[in-house]
C-alpha cells in the first residue's frame, strides 16, 4: 500500500516501531500480539522477526532516505545559486535572462549532470527562484520625452466624452 501520494515517510518513527517490535519479540510475545499492539500488519512482524534472527537489532535500523540519491548535493546547490546570482552574462549569454535550458546547460558544464528542463524548474523553485517576465523596453527609450508627451500632447489628442443631452441619429429607442 505505502503512503498516500505526497505524504513523506517518518523514517525515525518507522525505526522506533520496528525496534519496539523487536523488544516485544525478544520478551516472547507472539507475532500476532505484537502486530495487534503496534497496529501493524502481521506479515511485517514476521518479516522483522526474520531480520532480527539473521542480523540482530542492527538489521532493523533505518536505511535512511528512500528513493534515488540526489544528483547535486547541498553544497553544489548553494554553489549553483551563487553562479545564477552572478547573472547569465557572466556565463557567456548575451541577455540578462535565465531560462531553464540555460540553467540546465550551466549545471551540465559545471557539475557534469544533465537535467530535464522540468527538473531544472523544480531545482530553481527549491532554491527560492520564481518565474519572472522581463520588462520589454526599447533600448532607445527616452523617459524624459515620454513624460513630456504624456503631460503636453496626450491631453490634446485623447478623446473626451460628449456632453449628455441630445440623442444620436443612430438611436433605436422609441421616444
Amino acid at each position: 500500500m505505502g503512503n498516500p501520494a505526497g505524504v513523506r515517510r517518518d523514517f525515525e518513527a518507522l525505526e522506533k516501531r520496528r525496534l519496539a517490535a523487536a523488544k516485544l519479540l525478544e520478551k516472547g510475545v507472539s507475532p500476532c500480539d505484537v502486530a495487534r499492539r503496534l497496529g501493524v500488519d502481521r506479515q511485517s512482524v514476521y518479516r522483522w522477526e526474520k531480520v532480527l534472527a539473521e542480523a540482530g537489532r542492527s538489521g532493523l535500523k533505518s536505511a535512511g532516505r528512500a528513493g534515488r540519491k540526489p544528483s547535486l548535493d547541498e553544497e553544489q546547490i548553494a554553489r549553483l545559486k551563487q553562479m545564477l546570482l552572478s547573472g547569465p552574462e557572466a556565463h557567456g549569454y548575451a541577455t540578462a535572462l535565465w531560462t531553464c535550458p540555460r540553467v540546465g546547460h550551466v549545471i551540465e558544464q559545471e557539475f557534469g549532470v544533465r537535467f530535464h528542463e522540468a527538473h531544472v524548474w523544480r531545482l530553481l523553485r527549491k532554491i527560492g527562484w520564481s518565474a519572472q517576465r522581463p520588462t520589454g523596453r526599447a533600448l532607445e527609450r527616452d523617459e524624459e520625452k515620454i513624460a513630456r508627451w504624456k503631460k503636453e500632447r496626450w491631453p490634446k489628442v485623447k478623446k473626451t466624452l460628449q456632453p449628455k443631452g441630445g440623442r444620436s441619429s443612430s438611436s433605436t429607442r422609441a421616444g
